[in-house]
């Protein structure tokens, strides 16, 4: 599997920002993995734009609905018709601020498949959760309530953040993503059947320089969720280099 190596502006860019992209799309040639930028919907088009092909663009959200009276959403559809090829869902800011179900996170994946767009479906468990010892029952069930029937490697990819790792500096032992990494495989297959082997599993929270060389060795890590370091393109170029021809 080729590795994938993500990143998610969040709410933050503006078309000075661009720049940034540039940036990297002159740094990375001959990357041993794909790469991702999740930039703010307003920068999308002039994002794929502005990489050329060099590496994909996605959306950060969408709504389930193919178009409708929902004032201030995007559909997956114009995701894809700005120059999408990806989208994020489900990631925990949106669980948390927007009070996002599983079931919901579901038929965004659905609507995103729908519009030719590659669903990247974000599950991850809570500091109380994991000090809980429940972190391994919270990601599989997000896993069963997030990812629908039809899942292959094709048209989703999962992203394990463990939400007490996000943006916090904070990252969980080598030996604990590993740990993770496997559950979540072991859940997939037994979901999906064999096809899942294949499919990418992410690990993002806190993911930098400093440690991603580590991180993205790791078994059945297939690659980053970069937050704040995708924002600088240094980082993020080095994060992309890190990762090691297979």
């Amino acid at each position: 599997m080729r590795k994938l190596v993500a990143g998610n502006w969040k709410m933050n860019g503006l078309v000075s920002s661009l720049a940034e992209l540039a940036a990297v799309r002159d740094a990375i040639s001959g990357a041993a993995c794909d790469v991702l930028v999740c930039p703010p919907a307003t920068l999308i088009a002039q994002a794929a734009e502005t990489v050329k092909g060099a590496f994909a663009v996605g959306g950060q959200d969408c709504h389930a609905q193919a178009k409708g009276a929902f004032t201030g959403d995007i559909s997956a559809e114009m995701l894809a018709d700005a120059g999408a090829s990806h989208v994020i869902v489900g990631h925990s800011e949106r669980r948390q601020y927007h009070g996002e179900t599983s079931a919901q996170v579901a038929a965004k994946a659905r609507a995103a498949w729908r519009a030719g767009l590659k669903a990247v479906i974000c599950i991850g468990e809570s500091l109380i959760e994991r000090q809980a010892g429940s972190a391994n029952h919270i990601c599989q069930t997000q896993l069963k309530d997030s990812v629908p029937d039809g899942a292959v490697p094709a048209n989703t990819v999962i992203a394990y953040e463990p939400v007490w790792a996000i943006g916090t500096g904070v990252t969980p032992t080598a030996s604990d993503i590993a740990a993770m990494h496997a559950h979540i495989r072991a859940c997939l297959v037994a979901r999906l059947g064999d096809g899942a082997k294949q499919m990418l599993i992410l690990y993002g929270g806190s993911v930098n320089p400093g440690n991603a060389a580590e991180i993205l060795s790791l078994p059945e890590v297939g690659g980053a969720l970069v937050g704040g370091a995708s924002l600088k393109s240094d980082d993020f170029s080095r994060i992309v280099a890190a990762v090691k021809p297979s």
